[in-house]
């Protein structure tokens, strides 16, 4: 399983960027794809995550009603539409796939079994 990570650039604050995640290797009906975040001496945060198979989306409180999730089905390919950004978004944004994940652990990331390498996003203000 692979998973790979693009988008992220440098983006002036109310701006936007959309994030991508490439997924191969394998059937992923019942899986659940993630994005998670990492600010430099910060925990890593859950962000969004999506069912592969009834597309039904999470968010985390911090971006809702800001980002949206959503899947390409020709291209096997989950994206994050980022708008209205902030400084506090700067971050290293992740993509990650887990199995059967129940909705209330997508926010776990422990839960998730694969990961991408990640794509910098930072906002100036």
């Amino acid at each position: 399983v692979q998973l790979q990570a693009s988008g992220g650039g440098l983006v002036q604050a109310g701006g936007s960027l959309r994030l991508s995640c490439v997924t191969s290797g394998r059937t992923f009906s019942g899986y659940v794809v993630g994005w998670f975040r990492q600010a430099p001496g910060k925990d890593r945060e859950f962000v969004a995550a999506i069912k592969w198979s009834s597309r039904h989306t999470t968010y985390g409180d911090s971006v809702k009603g800001r980002f949206t999730i959503s899947r390409d089905n020709a291209e096997n390919t989950v994206n994050l539409q980022m708008n209205n950004l902030k400084p506090a978004d700067t971050a290293i944004y992740y993509c990650a796939a887990g199995r059967r994940i129940i909705t209330s652990s997508q926010t776990n990331a422990n839960q998730y079994d694969y990961w991408g390498q990640g794509t910098l996003v930072t906002v100036s203000s």
